[in-house]
């Protein structure tokens, strides 16, 4: 038989010893990897697992007396040191969100290390181990044995899991990729463990969207067929309800034993309720489940909370939440370069929780059920106190007098959250040493930016470039927290509270993607676009209005996208292609019924803008003319794109001629200044041949 070996969706035949398309050294599985020791320490036990980013190891970590981890390996195929920097810091972004997560039952992150193997520069993700066996597992176990879920496990399944998920949406994280195989059943405690968060492989796709303009599909779908609901699929949409439809169909492929496709088909085609009919369970349940399941994203529970609320009020008894772990003083997650010949400084983290599930049984293989660890003896239990408290004051001298100072004076500062203050704050200054009126102002600001939704680190970055644009003087400097610095850390909170302001007309969707859109989002949204007959060209035209209008600052044209301001202009678009979709701001050019002209009448508020489509025939004569109290932008486009725009958002409010292509032409009427009435008339005219 012949073997196939896949690194990034590269097929390779099985003697090759490389990659023949990126020259990547093929492991086969099983090849022997145990012993090799990365960044000085952690060596590898065993291959867990190898997806479409790299592959996942078990270690032990030597520098925590051998205490078993794990490491998630990316092998980013980008060539350039500048390439591997922006690889680096997308990576860095999600291992900061990460790593601000503490619950006992999400995996707790550890580091993040950038280190040389096998002939090429990886990134490493480390996180803790645990024990015990995915929920996919545990089914396909219960399977062979002719049995499967029942309704009071799943019921328990949701009341230990949908906490999890309130603490992590409270938070502004979303799952993205939650199903059975991403769940554990912790073995001392049977407690669910959530884990393989989607956001590091949204990562892991930008990285490889922004070097193959044309990524294979399934590089950059984010969230498993069957289980992902169509917006995250489709759109790449992702909001709270997303993982709660997620969870939902989990819990019906758990009592059910049924795939997805299963579940929602009958005879090949979709049907949504086909589930029913494959569940025994009582009426309350199935409704919660059904509103979980709704196709649209507005009628499904909102939040996790509610989802609980539900559940309680159909008399399911909640099991009390494990509280989220406190966040001890910690060393901040660092890129730590394996070095040649000699180890680097000894740099710990503290302990955590876990990540990647063990290897699943080989087919056929029915696995013992899960056995409770045995508990220590006192006196073994006296003794480890006794350790654990030497291990944690010694560790907090060492982040006080060495990790920590030197880990700052290396990086730009990822802080975790407290009370009331912003968790990532580079320009920002510690509280303590500021007035009462100032941290009531970051307090101001934090309530703000939690209340619509923005991801912390984005908001920061884009005060940052803003404010450093307005003081190119400081060149960039991290203020203090003394007096002298004063006016400028006021200088930088008002710039924030104008930007809070300035950001509330985007969409809750869009707020919460700020950030994370990518170059290839632009390209999603101009197909999109396509589908109803709008080009790239006029999608932009409306988002410039848009954006432009609330950000009369920024200069048009130049690379926008590069900029943390590009992320709001991002944002404009998605709101705008939701309005064309919608109809709200589309319209088809009809003409009455033997004539040849017709006039349109509207009204456009500052920004707004309206796109018309009107079908034409090659040699036609076009008379179009734009009338209104103050000047609007104005744009005519042929059918195809690649045809030149006959007016390209000009404030040329007239255009004639004959035209050259037969189909649909767009045109698009933008306002940006006062809100204004307008008046726009279309003539047309068939060529007429005289002997």
């Amino acid at each position: 038989m012949t073997t196939l070996f896949f690194f990034f969706f590269h097929l390779n035949s099985a003697d090759s010893r490389f990659c023949r398309l990126c020259g990547e050294v093929l492991v086969a599985p099983g090849e022997a990897i145990a012993g090799q020791l990365l960044a000085w320490r952690y060596q590898i036990v065993s291959e867990l697992g190898q997806g479409g980013f790299g592959r996942t190891y078990l270690a032990e970590d030597t520098n925590r007396f051998h205490e078993p981890c794990v490491l998630k390996e990316f092998a980013p195929q980008v060539e350039g040191a500048q390439a591997l920097q922006k690889a680096e810091e997308l990576f860095a972004r999600e291992a900061g969100i990460l790593y601000q997560l503490q619950h006992p039952q999400i995996p707790k992150f550890r580091e993040l290390f950038r280190a040389e193997w096998q002939g090429r520069e990886r990134i490493f993700l480390v996180q803790d181990f645990v024990a015990g066996q995915t929920y996919a597992d545990l089914l396909q176990q219960r399977l062979q044995q002719g049995d499967r879920c029942s309704e009071a496990e799943v019921v328990t399944l949701l009341l230990q899991l949908l906490p999890v998920l309130d603490y992590i949406h409270a938070a502004g994280v979303i799952h993205r990729d939650i199903a059975p195989d991403n769940l554990i059943q912790r073995d001392d405690d049977g407690l669910p463990v959530l884990i393989d968060f989607g956001g590091v492989k949204q990562v892991a796709a930008q990285v490889v969207s922004a070097t193959n303009p044309l990524p294979p599909a399934n590089v950059t779908r984010l969230g498993k067929i069957g289980y992902a609901p169509a917006e995250q699929l489709e759109l790449g949409e992702v909001y709270p309800h997303s993982d709660l439809y997620a969870l939902a169909v989990t819990a019906l492929v758990l009592v059910t034993g049924q795939e997805p496709a299963e579940l929602f088909s009958h005879n090949g085609a979709v049907n949504r309720q086909q589930w029913r009919r494959s569940v025994n369970l009582s009426p309350a349940l199935v409704n919660i489940l059904a509103t979980m399941l709704e196709p649209y994203p507005d009628k499904r529970f909102q939040s996790a909370h509610a989802v609980m609320q539900a559940l309680s009020t159909a008399g399911y008894q909640s099991p009390q939440p494990a509280p989220p772990t406190a966040i001890p003083p910690a060393p901040i997650p660092v890129f730590a370069p394996q070095l040649k010949g000699s180890p680097p400084p000894g740099v710990t983290t503290d302990p955590a929780t876990i990540a990647i599930s063990p290897k699943r049984q080989p087919p056929g293989t029915i696995a013992p059920p899960p056995a409770k660890l045995a508990r220590p003896g006192r006196g073994r239990a006296i003794a480890q106190g006794v350790i654990l408290t030497g291990l944690v004051i010694g560790g907090w001298w060492a982040g006080v007098n060495w990790i920590g100072p030197a880990l700052k004076r290396q990086l730009p500062e990822i802080t975790k959250p407290s009370s009331g203050k912003p968790s990532v704050a580079p320009t920002q200054t510690p509280t303590a040493a500021v007035s009462s009126a100032e941290q009531a102002r970051q307090q101001q600001i934090e309530s703000r930016r939690q209340q619509l939704g923005i991801e912390n680190a984005f908001f920061v970055r884009l005060v940052n470039e803003a404010f450093n644009a307005k003081h190119p003087e400081l060149q960039g400097r991290k203020l203090g927290t003394g007096p002298e610095d004063a006016t400028f850390r006021q200088s930088w909170d008002q710039l924030a509270l104008q930007y809070l302001t300035r950001l509330e007309f985007l969409s809750a969707s869009a707020r919460s993607q700020l950030g994370q859109y990518t170059a290839a989002d632009v390209q999603t949204r101009q197909t999109a676009a396509s589908q109803i007959n709008l080009s790239g060209r006029s999608l932009n035209d409306l988002t410039d209005g848009a954006f432009f209008h609330r950000f009369p600052e920024v200069t048009r044209g130049g690379n926008l996208l590069d900029l943390e301001i590009g992320q709001v202009w991002q944002g404009t678009a998605a709101d705008q292609l939701k309005l064309l979709q919608s109809g709200k701001n589309l319209q088809k050019v009809e003409f009455p019924a033997g004539n040849f002209s017709d006039r349109l009448k509207g009204t456009l508020q500052p920004g707004e803008g309206k796109a018309y489509l009107a079908s034409f025939n090659t040699g036609q004569t076009l008379r179009l003319q734009l009338q209104s109290p103050q000047p609007l932008r104005l744009s005519l486009y042929p059918p195809s794109s690649a045809l030149p725009a006959l007016l390209a958002d000009s404030r040329d409010p007239t255009w004639n001629g004959k035209l050259t292509a037969s189909g649909l032409y767009e045109i698009i009427v933008v306002a940006d200044g006062k809100a204004v009435d307008y008046t726009l008339d279309l003539a047309i005219a068939d060529e007429v041949t005289s002997p």
